[in-house]
């Protein structure tokens, strides 16, 4: 079965990055058939679960983390959110980025993908449990590192990468760290 045109780009960032983390290689895997037995992966209507796309921020002098305590989650994550349609997931992270913190302005520190994830999201009144297939970019501010809290956080922080510890010990925003210092001066 071949994808339509609108699936092409993710599965073209999604083989990229199975390339540069082969140990990885079980959750692209995971993530790519998805992709392929879902053509309408990319809307929120599809219940089992759906595309989003997430970015770790980076502040304007490269040190520190932008961070959301997003609210119905009830912890500190990194900025992101649904495709709802949209198949370009690095403008997807870009556009949640902007609606959730407010930077003025923010750019890609790489074209590639920093790192996929797959998670359980919880249920809620009229909305199953489901799955987010989440393709996470590295985003950089590039004027005021000035942000403006939304109604889906309870605060929003500028972290240090030696405090994120104190914020959240979720074990994929410690390895999107981990990946991002190789593109920080």
């Amino acid at each position: 079965m071949l994808p339509d045109d609108r699936r092409l780009p993710i599965l073209n960032l999604l083989a990229d990055y199975k390339e540069q983390y082969p140990l990885e290689s079980e959750t692209v895997e995971q993530y790519r058939q998805f992709v392929l037995n879902h053509p309408d992966c990319f809307e929120r209507s599809l219940l089992s679960g759906h595309v989003t796309g997430s970015a770790l921020v980076l502040d304007s002098c490269r040190k520190r983390v932008l961070l959301t305590h997003h609210r119905k989650l009830n912890r500190w994550l990194q900025p992101g959110g649904h495709a709802d349609g949209d198949a370009d997931v690095m403008q997807v992270a870009m556009r949640e980025t902007r609606e959730e913190t407010g930077l003025a302005l923010i750019r890609p520190l790489t074209g590639a993908l920093l790192d996929v994830d797959i998670h359980s999201i919880p249920a809620r009144p009229g909305e199953p449990e489901h799955f987010h297939y989440d393709c996470r970019f590295l985003l950089g501010s590039e004027a005021s590192d000035n942000f403006t809290v939304s109604e889906e956080s309870n605060d929003l922080a500028w972290v240090s990468m030696g405090d994120i510890g104190a914020y959240t010990t979720e074990q994929s925003i410690i390895r999107m760290l981990e990946k991002a210092r190789r593109f920080i001066p």
